[in-house]
């Protein structure tokens, strides 16, 4: 493969990591500050949407391996025809409807669509990696590609959002310091008013934001079909018959290395969800950082950006079990943080918490492939399967993060969240500090012990390297 091949098709995913990242760090704050939903509604609205995206997934898996052979590829005319729509969807989900009574159901449909649409090219682009080369080392590097891109994706969603939103989150009577003898007028006076004019200052700069995002998606999406050449199935021999659809999934949940892989990272990522979703929320209301919060999410993304290439040598190195347990160092750090809420401090967490989130990203998509080719060694005259471990993957992951979200905000509400107001209570805090703290600890501990007894090592790896090439 060719650096201007690897790059292009990584370019092709930034897109759907800048528009993700936006709504991972943002969407929430903007559910109950901006919109004026209660938590319990934003978190319909973010179960909801996950859950959508996660039985997308499968469904897309079916149809995209029941696809015949273009003259573009077979995965690539999935790519083109879902982008314009993800488009206008995604700037519909940030967009303030005049009207309050139907706002919850406006977010539902527009973020069930965005998540629906996101599927339909995640699906195909990720299963992509399968067809671009028949090297393991190829398309480690092309995923190491990918998954650089994709955090610098992460970044520039989060800090072209954060810039740009910023001050629709910064109210100066909230940054002075209240009297010792606080009143409850102060605590609940609200940090800014109900913007229901979509005209309002508030909506308009998410807007603003939403329409350059979605010029992303546009540029990214002609320089994949531009760069990118898909290969047909490379592993298959004429004769082969696509695996049905149904019976692949039920042997791809039967696959044992597939299953402990499947159950380690849907608690990882769950984790890593809760961080990004509830993070704007804790430096708002639990530490005091409210000025501050756009610069901690950037020194995150920028730290998980440049570990990538580390990460990348390190598991070439190591092996991908080894640099596994880089994914906890952020726990003390966090727990550090939430105990001592100190800027210099939360700036030092947000850096090892990037090298963390990078080894995350990484980890999964460069397992994933050697996964794929241990089942063709077991499975050797079926093809097709490619698309049902990645959706399949895919649908795991985001029905767990939807859970997981949808608890978090439920608990917001359950505490007492209120929206707009400079200083939340004492239940609330503690609930944001749990969040961010205690449940991400224990869900990557888990995930990381399940990950123990993967058995697919670097020996095998060769192993099954050999033993495909021989039967190709």
């Amino acid at each position: 493969l060719s650096i201007c091949s690897k790059l292009c098709y990584a370019i092709g995913g930034a897109p759907n990591q800048v528009a993700g990242s936006a709504a991972a760090f943002f969407l929430q704050i903007y559910l109950l500050d901006i919109a004026h939903i209660t938590p319990f509604h934003a978190s319909l609205v973010l179960f909801i949407g996950k859950a959508s995206g996660a039985v997308t997934d499968p469904i897309a898996g079916f149809f995209i391996s029941k696809s015949r052979w273009t003259k573009i590829g077979r995965l690539m005319p999935w790519m083109l025809a879902c982008t314009p729509f993800t488009v206008v969807s995604y700037f519909f989900m940030w967009y303030l409807p005049p009207f309050v009574p139907g706002r919850v159901a406006w977010y539902l449909t527009f973020y069930c669509l965005f998540q629906a649409l996101t599927t339909l090219f995640q699906v195909p682009y990720s299963a992509l990696t399968m067809f671009l080369s028949t090297d393991q080392k190829e398309r480690d590097s092309a995923t190491a590609y990918r998954m650089t891109m994709e955090v610098l994706g992460t970044l520039i969603g989060a800090a072209l959002q954060g810039q740009i939103v910023a001050s629709a989150h910064v109210s100066h009577h909230c940054t002075v310091t209240p009297p010792v003898n606080t009143t409850d007028s102060w605590h609940d006076t609200p940090s800014f008013p109900d913007p229901s004019d979509p005209l309002s200052h508030q909506a308009k700069v998410y807007m603003i934001a939403a329409g350059i995002i979605g010029g992303v998606y546009l540029l990214g999406i002609v320089i994949l079909f531009l760069g990118v050449k898909e290969k047909d199935d490379p592993y298959a021999l004429n004769s082969d018959r696509a695996i049905p659809f149904c019976k692949g999934l039920g042997l791809t949940m039967k696959h044992g290395p597939y299953v402990k892989f499947t159950a380690s990272f849907l608690l990882i990522s769950t984790a890593v969800q809760l961080e990004q979703s509830n993070f704007v929320l804790f430096c708002t209301h639990a530490a005091d950082l409210r000025n501050h919060f756009q610069y901690l999410v950037v020194t995150i993304l920028v730290s998980a950006a440049v570990s990538i290439p580390f990460w990348q040598k390190f598991l070439q190195r190591f092996g991908k079990k080894c640099a596994a347990c880089g994914i906890s160092w952020m726990i003390p750090f966090a727990v550090m943080l939430v105990t001592i809420p100190n800027l210099i401090l939360a700036y030092f967490v947000a850096f090892v918490s990037g090298l963390s989130i990078a080894a995350s990203l990484l980890l999964p998509w460069s397992m994933l492939p050697d996964v794929v080719d241990n089942f063709r060694l077991q499975n050797p005259h079926g093809k097709g399967h490619e698309t049902i471990f990645y959706s399949s993957y895919v649908f795991f992951t985001k029905m767990s993060a939807g859970i997981g979200l949808g608890i978090s905000a439920a608990s917001l509400e359950f505490t007492g969240y209120k929206p707009g107001i400079c200083r939340q209570s004492n239940d609330v805090i503690l609930t944001l500090k749990i969040l961010i703290g205690a449940v991400p600890a224990i869900l990557i501990l888990v995930g990381l012990f399940i990950l123990l007894f993967y058995p697919i090592t670097e020996e095998s790896r060769k192993e099954t390297k050999l033993a495909l090439e021989v039967l190709r």
